[in-house]
């Protein structure tokens, strides 16, 4: 047990590491006259993803849910997965990435990485699908899983909309952002 939780510490890490690349890039944003949408659901993002971390455990200790190999180690590799298809997003999307929905208007879309297949418009998310999964699973935290899976659905479903209205009214905006 203590290695998941080491490794549920871990991933919390890495969304510490994610807010501070977000505010940094947020700043990027603001000075070239991003626009931010979809406030209203933003605090519940962070207090589903919150809730992952802190139920992933919890389960595991509270319900005693034994360790399976041939279940941890495969979820173990989609989440490192999705840890790596999630820093590529950010990579290539470099200061225009966030947590928000920020979006300087007048910038194309990226075309990059792995956003240049068009078939798959937020590759990030199949990384927050993948570990939301996944990270529950590794000790066999079932209905962690499944709570977050079907939370996560709904909420994406309004993220999404929100992100593609964002990104096409300002790709679509006649202002050059300033350089």
């Amino acid at each position: 047990m203590i290695w998941y939780g080491l490794l549920v510490a871990a991933v919390a890490g890495e969304r510490v590491a994610e807010l501070v690349v977000a505010r940094r890039n947020e700043r990027w944003s603001t000075a070239r006259g991003a626009t931010v949408a979809g406030q209203g659901h933003y605090p519940a993002m962070v207090a589903l993803h919150t809730g992952l971390l802190i139920a992933c455990p919890a389960e595991v200790w509270l319900a005693d849910r034994p360790f399976a190999p041939a279940l941890a180690w495969p979820m173990l590799a989609v989440l490192a997965a999705s840890q790596t298809l999630r820093w590529w997003c950010i990579h290539t999307l470099g200061p225009r990435w966030n947590t928000r929905v920020i979006v300087v208007p007048g910038l194309p879309l990226v075309t990059g990485g792995p956003y240049r297949r068009r078939w798959l418009r937020h590759p990030n998310y199949v990384a927050v699908v993948a570990e939301g999964v996944a990270l529950p699973l590794v000790h066999t935290a079932w209905v962690t899983a499944t709570a977050f899976t079907v939370l996560n659905a709904a909420l994406l479903t309004v993220r999404i909309r929100c992100e593609n209205r964002a990104l096409t009214a300002a790709t679509t905006s006649t202002t050059p952002a300033p350089a």
